[in-house]
């Protein structure tokens, strides 16, 4: 809608990982480059974590984009919620290799044989697993395992890890020690502060054409981060819809007015009436936690300082944003079993 009105090339601040749209902040620069130091080591494991939303799925594709197709190929899981045969097949899946129902002697047997030969093409296999928290431990020693396969003591695989905070927790545990032992980098992103969050703003209109069409006032760019926290994914879903209001009001500025406009509808979606109240207080009356966390939120929500407006907007982006996610990864579940129908078929 407002793209064109905008005379945009395309949507700014979308949700899915575009390396076009990478802005390489001093935290974000930092995990790349830890990335790029891994495939010069050809070995061992590289974990990159950090917040919800805070772009490794981002430097992942970025990364992903840089490789050269002759001298890498690569695996890119995304659904990591694995047993160690589930995450094996996954990886021959994203190899090309035809896996299914088959065993896991199997599946490693032609894992193996896919390594050593495009090891003798003189090409290196790299494997890239988002969301790597939710790897239960055998599967994260399965992956270990992997990196054993070796041609004159030259590793065939080489892995990347990018998870939630909870993936550092994880490593620790001393059944994965020897796991551990392995990583040769690690790297944690943080949010960003209020310069980084313009100038993140600031490239990605750049990125799609912006020529001061809408302006932006530097009172208004701030209030952004105040709402977002500098979480670059909350930062695209809040600059998403000031665009949208902008384009909606017709307006050519976006001013601190407009931010706090857009910040008072969020404010107002996530707002009980009362018949939602009146069942809030059914809820809370047996007990559901869930309803109690909801009054928390309305209690939150009444709040008239800014601080209590900041944590109202974090705490709707944060939920968009998990609807988002489970609505990728339910997509992903349809996209899979659409896939096991048709090889059935065949």
């Amino acid at each position: 809608m407002y793209v064109s009105y905008y005379g945009f090339t395309a949507k700014p601040f979308q949700l899915s990982p575009n390396p076009r749209f990478f802005y390489a902040s001093p935290p974000h620069r930092k995990a790349l480059s830890y990335l790029e130091y891994g495939l010069t080591q050809g070995e061992g494991f590289i974990v990159i974590t950090g917040p919800i939303g805070t772009g490794k799925s981002t430097i992942a594709s970025s990364l992903l984009s840089r490789l050269d197709a002759s001298h890498y190929v690569a695996a890119n899981i995304v659904t990591s919620n694995l047993s160690p045969k589930e995450l094996l097949e996954a990886i021959a899946n994203a190899f090309g290799l035809q896996c299914e129902n088959t065993s896991k002697s199997y599946i490693l047997r032609e894992i193996e044989h896919f390594l050593i030969s495009i090891s003798k093409a003189n090409k290196r296999a790299i494997i890239l697993i988002d969301e790597a928290q939710n790897l239960p431990r055998d599967s994260l020693e399965e992956l270990r395992m992997l990196s054993n396969y070796q041609i004159s003591n030259k590793p065939l695989v080489q892995s990347f890890l990018l998870g939630q905070e909870e993936l550092r927790l994880k490593v620790q545990h001393p059944a994965l020690e020897q796991f551990k032992q392995r990583i040769i980098a690690s790297c944690h992103l943080k949010a960003l502060n209020e310069r980084e969050t313009i100038e993140y703003i600031l490239h990605r209109l750049k990125q799609v054409g912006w020529k001061d069409k809408p302006a932006f006032s530097e009172q208004a760019l701030r209030k952004v981060h105040e709402y977002t926290q500098g979480i670059p994914r909350k930062i695209n879903i809040f600059m998403d819809r000031s665009l949208l209001f902008g384009f909606m009001e017709k307006v050519e500025l976006i001013d601190s007015k407009v931010i706090q406009s857009v910040a008072n509808e969020l404010k107002e979606e996530l707002t009980p009436d009362a018949q939602q109240n009146q069942e809030t207080a059914t809820f809370e009356q047996t007990g559901s936690n869930a309803q109690k966390s909801y009054q928390s939120l309305t209690e939150t929500l009444s709040a008239k300082d800014s601080e209590g407006m900041a944590l109202a907007i974090n705490e709707m982006l944060e939920k968009s944003l998990d609807q988002k996610i489970q609505l990728s990864q339910f997509i992903d579940f349809l996209l899979e079993r659409k896939k096991e129908l048709k090889d059935k078929q065949a």
